[in-house]
């Protein structure tokens, strides 16, 4: 009777659940499409309603003893309820934080870089464009400095405060901080171990796809940018974070001569809008027995950056309404290969949305954050091999051979692999600073440690405490944990496998495409019903026939490249990692009142300050001089001037 009562107590959870639930999710999206004052009131008033009823129903959750409940599952949505995460702050600094987080997601989202003559450009397309295709030095260092002095250093002192309440709010739920909280998301009492060891498997990859890139990079921008044994540029990478080196494929492609597999020009050519790029996408999901978009996905959804003068969020992402028929997607879209993959990740969570949708609230997530980020991923390593691309017309020729395979496997490195070092190190800065491994007044300090540990990259200009650069990330603003994402760089390469292996694939794992194939649909939409209803490692046997993590599938996935990456690296004697951590590609820059400058701009602002300070001396003796004769002379008349 007692585990009768709690069935009770979250059967009527559910119902208001929902309610409460999509009313904060329906003024969210009015705000994210539309940033204005009013709907930033609405939203954040919605929000506090949230947290009340979970506050309410955490409390009561809190009471039940489930030691002796014979349902799984209801034991397991308690403890979930029991987790109250922010609601559980005074309403003061519920209010604070809650307006803290959509101030520093709007200072992200509103911010432009401006030149001299007052163009001024958003992030997207603007800048994400000038990184992805100037080859100028100068210019796109002025995108990248542009681009974090009108995010990141902004919302620095934000930041501090955020941390303080996030780890509050952590500590209130019964975790050690903030970070410890997020991890617990994953079950794992050994996650971060299992990280590392999956890191440093990933690591020989990385290394030689360093040395590589770097080499291209040091024959376009010469010695005076590229030092052979040193960290990259971050901003030579084509990329606002070097965390997607695609956009560089031109400069580093293996064999100039062969297939290069790039969709854009066939897509700009054939017309293709935004509107289209969805419909192909979901046709891949249908093809495999999956749930087609509702009506609601494209009557409701943002395809396009607006035109009509509204500043929106346009950060891509995908939008479950919890009830049960509404799910939408948020994108400004751009046509072009790079957001043909987007668009596929981004339908992938609505997939999963619509395959969990009949669970209890509680369960409408991922087996790990790291399956939701998946999902979309594993349809777009099919997607984008020669054959598929070939199948829906945007490739003329497939050539079965080494070099357009090398081709093609570079391309796709340039996405997986060099994500892999950045997607680790966002949340090893983020939970330092939650544990107070990293302080306050080191946190930029530690962030380009980090950045050189993992990725080997310098920053292109002088960093100090002044500047913010995690901040320049949308995540971090926006509050969204980043593990997630390396967690999905691993796991999709297992269930590519796996699905291959459903659909009867034979050859390299590379050259795969599960277009049609209803067998591997099948295995996946069984573990995407899910949702959060078991344990992640039983979706994972589900799907794989096994319950680990594991980066087996992802090196013979790269096999064929990483071999020939260690041919060429040793052909050119490239050292592998940047013994020389310490060169700057400023090393000419001296800091100089503020301002950096070259050696010999500095030496000229020495010169120049000393002419005017012997000018101003000379003028002070003669002004001196003719006031003292003056005076004597106006000795007479002083009181009159009073007067006046």
């Amino acid at each position: 009777c007692y585990e009768a009562q709690a069935k009770e107590f979250l059967s009527e959870y559910n119902r208001t659940a929902e309610e409460v639930w999509e009313a904060y999710t329906e003024a969210s999206w009015a705000y994210n499409t539309n940033i204005t004052d009013h709907n930033k009131e609405v939203m954040l008033e919605k929000n506090l309603a949230m947290s009340k009823h979970t506050l309410e129903y955490g409390m009561r959750a809190r009471q039940f003893d489930t030691s002796d409940f014979q349902d799984q599952s209801v034991t397991r949505i308690l403890k979930k309820l029991s987790v109250i995460e922010r609601a559980a702050l005074p309403e003061d600094e519920l209010k604070e934080y809650n307006t803290l987080l959509s101030d520093m997601e709007t200072t992200y989202s509103v911010a432009k870089v401006c030149r001299e003559d007052k163009t001024c450009h958003p992030l997207d397309p603007d800048l994400t464009d000038i990184m992805a295709t100037s080859r100028d030095y100068n210019e796109l260092l002025f995108a990248w400095k542009g681009w974090r002095d009108a995010s990141g250093k902004k919302m620095r002192n934000s930041y501090k405060r955020y941390v303080e309440l996030s780890n509050k709010a952590a500590t209130l739920n019964g975790y050690k901080d903030n970070g410890a909280y997020w991890r617990s998301l994953y079950e794992t009492s050994t996650f971060e171990e299992d990280l590392e060891r999956l890191y440093l498997q990933l690591q020989p990859l990385y290394l030689n796809l360093h040395a590589y890139v770097r080499r291209a990079l040091y024959k376009k921008y010469g010695a005076e940018h590229i030092n052979l044994r040193g960290p990259i540029p971050a901003h030579l990478l084509g990329n606002m974070w070097a965390q997607s080196w695609s956009n560089i494929f031109d400069l580093v492609i293996p064999y100039p001569d062969a297939t290069k597999v790039d969709a854009t020009p066939a897509m700009k050519k054939q017309g293709w809008t935004p509107k289209k790029m969805f419909e192909e996408s979901d046709r891949f999901f249908t093809s495999l027995g999956l749930i087609p978009m509702p009506q609601e996905f494209w009557d409701k959804s943002m395809i396009e950056k607006p035109s009509d003068g509204r500043e929106v969020v346009c950060h891509a992402s995908a939008w479950d309404f919890y009830n049960r028929k509404d799910f939408r997607i948020k994108q400004c879209t751009v046509v072009n290969m790079d957001d043909l993959i987007t668009v596929h990740h981004e339908m992938g969570h609505v997939q999963y949305f619509l395959q969990y949708k009949e669970q209890p609230v509680s369960f409408r997530d991922g087996a790990n954050p790291g399956f939701h980020e998946a999902v979309g991923d594993v349809m777009a390593l099919s997607v984008s091999t020669p054959k598929h691309l070939h199948s829906i017309n945007l490739l003329e020729q497939v050539t079965e051979n080494q070099e357009s395979d090398i081709n093609y496997l570079m391309s796709i490195a340039l996405d997986k692999i060099a994500f892999l070092p950045f997607g680790y190190l966002m949340d090893q800065w983020r939970w330092k600073v939650f544990d107070g491994r990293i302080k306050e007044d080191e946190y930029n300090k530690e962030w380009w440690n980090l950045r050189m540990k993992y990725q080997g990259l310098c920053p292109p200009a002088l960093r100090s405490e002044d500047d913010f650069d995690p901040g320049a990330k949308f995540h971090i603003p926006a509050n969204v944990p980043y593990i997630r994402y390396f967690v999905s760089f691993v796991i999709q390469f297992q269930f590519h496998q796996a699905l291959c292996d459903a659909a009867g694939h034979k050859g390299p794992l590379h050259t795969c495409d599960i277009y049609q194939s209803k067998e591997a649909g099948k295995i996946l939409g069984d573990a995407l019903k899910l949702g959060f209803s078991k344990p992640w490692p039983e979706a994972m046997q589900l799907i794989t026939g096994q319950p680990n993590m594991s980066a087996e599938a992802l090196m013979s996935y790269f096999e064929p490249l990483m071999t020939w990456l260690e041919k060429e690296n040793s052909k050119n004697g490239e050292v592998l990692g940047w013994p020389e951590y310490s060169w700057t590609p400023y090393a000419g820059i001296t800091d100089f009142l503020g301002m950096s400058l070259t050696k010999s701009q500095a030496t000229a602002g020495g010169w120049v300050l000393l002419a005017l300070a012997l000018i101003f001396l000379i003028t002070t003796i003669f002004l001196g001089v003719k006031f003292f004769s003056a005076r004597r002379k106006a000795f007479k008349s002083s009181s009159e001037m009073e007067l006046k």
